[in-house]
């Protein structure tokens, strides 16, 4: 673009507030440059007086930007307008789906020994002795050229992902693949390679996004030993407890047998060694306060989050007895995960699952899951549009494994942007069309959409739901809608039952009439709360209670007025803390996530 062109090209800004409590670190930002490199645009991030090229992930993560931060997205060139829609959609929804690292509630503990207190990664017992994490390197290449060895790493980290794409850990490896292309531009050797990363650490000391700086040395360790330039560690050979600084991510997955659990010091729960160390199971502390590596046992509580240098007899008996307990108590629940959840009182809950494709549903139907209670349609609509081949075999693969099933028609629109679907910019997209919507501003797509649901249920019973329902007419309208399709493809569906998501409150002033014509609920209990308080889940500075009383009341008010079946499909149908009152609520129905299957259960036995 020539100065001329450059002085009167179009231009188009928005301001962009961080609102995720992680801050726009690099998964997100990942995603964000990606989706910038498709436009023919000149993109920029402003902000601290900084402006950088928005489509460099190394330049965004940089900026360093936390929970309340904000900046200008200006856009600039023939794409402009529809770079700036495009980004604006794409960064909204990784704001929303980008959640806290769950901070764990402590246990109190009874130990005599004084004790370091840290924060929680993952829960667990371990007794064994420290081991102080040391390594050799390797100082002899191999022969292997620099740009060889690039794309030998980014091949590991593209295979890592396919391998973990259905995990939420899945991402990082993606994330890092993207910081590898981006970091080896215009670089050369090693030497200039390394030199970019260590550029890159400084920028992020002591800023938002210093958890990020494993994944660098993480790049950099890859790179070097395709190179030949390994790194030795050699484990013991007896369980132990390792005492790092940090671990890097790709360190996690090469962990020992022999490890009983993990002490970091400079670490953080948002780093994606937290992640991995979280998704493994190793129960694992960050304790900040020197530490020796002391050759005798300790005592590692991860459910307390203290860590015991100094046992005494007394700390010993208590902490094999809770380790006892928690062996047994996750055996008897990974052995009872197909039993029924049944009260105290003896009245059965039945526990299904939220899926997102056939991996998952595969995943719910192991950890125990009675069938599907949500599946989310909206895992086949991604950059491109499914089509209804795609679509029909997706839903058959799932379809299998259950005989109880309900799906959600797609749920996208306002906040959840897809590229092939044009709809209007709106000032508040949660008040705006998404869900049910869609029936009317994109009939094609639904119809679509509804023929392959119907063709893949080859007449098995099923339960479609239609999601953001505000009104009678709304669902009588999409359930006339769906039973035209099946009309017109001389589909049978007389054995498919129609329900509705209660995620809109005036829902709860409607349900005598909503009883007449729907044939069960299932209540969104994150969306219902946004409504009931007014409060955007992705706003900067107000924030949502996720047990709140205005919430439970609601539930309560569905439970006693509804005349046909209820389930819980949202967040907090997982909550343990929410479990005994959704229960006693009258709730006979929750869907959690597959790895809540066995737990909820467990819980549930218990009320």
């Amino acid at each position: 673009m020539g100065l001329f062109d450059r002085f009167f090209a179009k231009s188009a800004t928005a301001v962009l507030h961080i609102t995720s409590p992680n801050g726009f670190h690099l998964r997100p930002a990942a995603v964000f440059s990606a989706e910038a490199k498709k436009f023919a645009a000149s993109i920029e991030a402003e902000t601290r007086g900084q402006s950088i090229d928005a489509k460099n992930l190394n330049a965004l993560l940089s900026l360093n930007l936390e929970k309340g931060d904000h900046f200008d997205l200006v856009c600039k060139g023939k794409d402009a307008e529809k770079a700036l829609e495009s980004l604006t959609a794409v960064f909204e929804k990784l704001m929303e789906s980008d959640e806290a690292a769950e901070n764990i509630d402590k246990a109190t503990h009874a130990y005599e020994g004084s004790a370091f207190h840290g924060d929680i990664i993952a829960q667990g017992i371990a007794i064994a002795p420290f081991w102080r994490y040391s390594e050799r390197h390797s100082q002899e290449a191999n022969g292997t050229d620099f740009h060889t060895a690039l794309a030998n790493t980014a091949d590991i980290l593209e295979r890592e992902y396919k391998a973990n794409k259905t995990r939420p850990e899945g991402t990082i490896f993606l994330a890092q693949r993207s910081l590898l292309e981006t970091l080896s531009q215009d670089v050369q050797t090693i030497e200039a390679f390394e030199s970019a990363i260590n550029s890159a650490i400084a920028a992020l000391e002591g800023g938002a996004m210093a958890s990020k700086i494993t994944d660098y040395r993480d790049l950099l360790g890859h790179v070097k030993n395709a190179m030949g330039y390994k790194t030795q560690v050699a484990w013991p050979a007896s369980p132990f407890i390792l005492l790092a600084d940090d671990l890097l991510p790709s360190q996690v997955e090469q962990l020992p047998k022999t490890l009983e659990g993990v002490v970091l010091q400079k670490s953080s729960l948002a780093s994606h060694t937290a992640i991995l160390l979280r998704a493994s199971g190793i129960p694992s502390l960050i304790v900040r306060d020197p530490v020796d590596a002391m050759q005798k046992p300790v005592i590692l509580d991860g459910f307390a989050g203290v860590l015991v240098p100094n046992p005494t007899l007394h700390d010993f008996e208590t902490a094999e007895h809770l380790l006892a307990q928690n062996r047994n108590q996750n055996k008897a629940q990974h052995t009872r995960r197909f039993d029924a959840a049944t009260t105290t009182s003896g009245r059965k809950i039945k526990v299904l699952a939220n899926v997102t494709d056939p991996a998952s549903a595969k995943a719910a139907k192991e950890a125990g899951a009675e069938g599907i209670g949500l599946l989310r349609t909206e895992f086949l609509f991604q950059e491109k549009k499914p089509t209804f081949q795609e679509q029909t075999e997706a839903y058959k693969a799932i379809f299998s494994l259950f005989d109880d099933i309900t799906v959600r028609t797609l749920d996208v629109g306002g906040d959840k942007a897809l590229p092939y679907i044009n709809l209007p910019k709106e000032p508040n997209p949660f008040l705006g069309i998404r869900g049910v919507r869609l029936f009317e501003s994109h009939p094609d797509l639904i119809a679509e959409q509804l023929k392959a649901i119907f063709t893949a249920a080859e007449g098995k019973e099923l339960k479609v739901m239609f999601p953001m329902v505000d009104s009678v007419e709304s669902f009588t309208k999409a359930k006339a809608f769906a039973k035209e399709v099946a009309d017109n493809e001389n589909i049978d569906i007389s054995a498919i039952a129609f329900g509705m998501m209660v995620e809109v409150p005036s829902v709860l002033f409607l349900l005598p009439e909503f009883n007449e014509v729907v044939d069960f609920y299932s209540i969104g209990t994150n969306d219902l709360n946004q409504y009931l308080y007014a409060i955007e889940r992705t706003h900067p500075t107000l924030s949502l209670d996720p047990r709140s009383e205005a919430l439970f009341r609601a539930i309560e008010k569905v439970a006693s007025e509804a005349k046909k079946p209820v389930s819980i499909c949202g967040e907090l149908a997982g909550d343990g803390d929410a479990t005994a009152r959704l229960v006693n609520a009258g709730i006979t129905t929750l869907s959690v996530s597959p790895g809540l299957v066995a737990q909820t259960k467990e819980r549930i036995r218990h009320v």
